[in-house]
């Protein structure tokens, strides 16, 4: 792989608002872009806030971070996004508020991605056709794409699946969204096989929690490894993010795929351990460089 490809990370960035008024920031792309900054990756932010104090506290946030800030676009029409958290019985649900400025990315600002780039992006900031353009903008020179499924109801349902599966060369998800997706072949192997045959993926990602992590490549071999086991649980707030972040490190640095597993599972685990899903410990980075 180049060494010298630039990461671009495409997405929203958000705060979740707790009952207690506890706002947590986050949103799967903020956290794989902050990881990537810290492990020394300058990655390109592609995501858009609002002109108000919590859009105002992400960019602050990048700034004491050193995230690059050149392709994080401001917007005065449309709020940062919210996640709104309400507890019933004590379990959770989550209201992803429509209309944020990360609906609207605006294509004419994207910057210019190239063939030999690596873009990374979700599936909750191509819900809205503005954002999806956007992306598209990224898109048409062909970059090297790494897709996190992170399918969110109802949204998901609106994207045309084919259309970004197809440029996919590393595709992530978990065995949920796999059947989601409209494989469920009996066995995890059969449904995978299935998957990468219709879509002709490089790599099919497939995280199984304490089961570890299950990964096909393009000529057909399986590859997992033992996942470690865990320190305590905090939260498991931003676990999938952290495992992305190292694997796109990993290809960055030419690992083997079982080396990537693994270095994965560890910082997933380091991230389950810790209190959100952005750690500002520099430190704990050191040892998955």
């Amino acid at each position: 792989m180049n060494h010298q490809a630039k990461l671009y990370v495409f997405g929203e960035a958000l705060f979740d608002c707790f009952p207690d008024g506890n706002l947590v920031l986050g949103g799967a792309p903020f956290n794989v872009a902050w990881h990537l900054a810290a492990l020394g990756h300058a990655p390109v932010f592609i995501s858009r806030i609002g002109e108000d104090a919590l859009g105002t506290r992400i960019q602050q946030a990048m700034s004491d971070w050193d995230m690059p800030l050149d392709a994080l676009q401001r917007d005065a029409e449309h709020p940062t996004g919210r996640v709104t958290i309400r507890l019933e019985e004590g379990e959770p649900s989550y209201d992803i508020e429509f209309g944020a400025a990360y609906d609207f990315i605006d294509p004419a600002q994207v910057p210019a991605v190239s063939a030999a780039d690596i873009i990374y992006h979700g599936s909750l900031a191509i819900r809205n056709e503005v954002s999806r353009s956007a992306l598209d903008a990224c898109l048409k020179a062909s970059p090297r794409v790494f897709l996190d499924v992170n399918l969110r109801e109802p949204w998901w349902q609106e994207i045309n699946w084919d259309q970004y599966l197809r440029r996919v060369h590393w595709a992530k998800m978990n065995e949920n969204e796999l059947k989601m997706l409209g494989f469920n072949q009996g066995s995890v192997e059969d449904s995978m096989h299935a998957f990468c045959a219709r879509h002709e993926v490089e790599q099919l990602i497939l995280t199984r929690g304490a089961a570890g992590a299950l990964v096909l490549d393009e000529a057909g071999n399986f590859h997992q490894v033992e996942p470690p086991p865990l320190k305590e649980t905090v939260d498991t707030v931003g676990a999938g993010d952290a495992f992305s972040a190292i694997y796109l490190h990993g290809l960055r640095q030419g690992w083997d795929i079982e080396t990537i597993i693994d270095r994965a599972q560890h910082f997933a685990v380091e991230i389950i351990a810790t209190r959100g899903a952005t750690p500002k410990d520099r430190a704990m980075y050191r040892l998955f460089h």
